[in-house]
């Protein structure tokens, strides 16, 4: 019987390389030629791994400081991958916005339960920022304060996976135009939503915001088509 290959396997030799010497974030790689030696693979070979690694967001490359481990995010090979199947089908980022609000939802009272005061004061601010927007003349389309209030509710549960889907997410939603948006009826009760959400966060009602977000994530898909996706890599 044939033996079953290990999840490690599937590293390539610079992966592999980074996790067995334990090295730390920003810490140097030693160049191509360097590796090649020592791991008996052609610099071709490893040329071709490390662009792989800098499209995972595992590596950067700089002409003057070399080769260095960046710390460990689920964010760029999401992105890659995403941006991929939208330009394929743009359809694809309706089931990627359903996922993203299971995501939320089931991830909803653990991070409600972790943020602090200071952070429940954030979440006003971006309250405040947005009505201030969307009531000034000309109005203004709060779409950074949208981002950053449904990120700011999830930032601190130590779940990378979970941020770096959200956080692509919120890349795509810009490159299909839906921060552009500009139906002032939708973006008052979107706003009428997230004001909720926040009372309920702050009064520790945390089963009550959850049924206002709920309510929220339907509004995604009332919305009349978007402009056409802009690039986005």
């Amino acid at each position: 019987m044939a033996r079953e290959r290990k999840f490690p396997d599937k590293l390539s030799d610079l992966l592999n390389f980074l996790v067995s010497r334990k090295m730390c974030d920003n810490d140097r790689i030693p160049s191509l030629t360097d590796l090649s030696g020592e791991l008996n693979v052609s610099v071709a070979r490893l040329r071709e791994q490390l662009e792989a690694a800098r499209v995972l967001g595992v590596v950067e490359v700089r002409p003057k400081t070399g080769i260095r481990r960046l710390p460990y995010t689920f964010q760029p090979s999401v992105r890659q991958s995403l941006a991929y199947a939208i330009a394929i089908d743009s359809e694809y980022f309706k089931t990627y916005s359903d996922l993203r609000s299971h995501i939320e939802a089931a991830y909803w009272h653990q991070a409600v339960r972790t943020l602090t005061t200071e952070d429940n004061d954030n979440l006003w601010l971006l309250i405040k920022r947005a009505q201030a927007k969307l009531r000034g003349q000309p109005v203004q389309i709060p779409h950074s304060e949208h981002r950053e209030l449904h990120l700011l509710i999830y930032r601190r549960l130590n779940n990378p996976f979970v941020i770096g889907l959200l956080e692509v997410y919120w890349e795509a939603y810009e490159s299909i135009g839906l921060d552009v948006y500009t139906d002032l009826d939708y973006l008052d009760q979107v706003w009428q939503h997230h004001q909720k959400m926040v009372e309920a966060i702050c009064a520790k009602d945390f089963d009550g915001g959850y049924d206002v977000l709920m309510r929220h994530m339907n509004l995604l898909f009332q919305r009349s088509k978007p402009v056409q996706a802009h690039k986005f890599e």
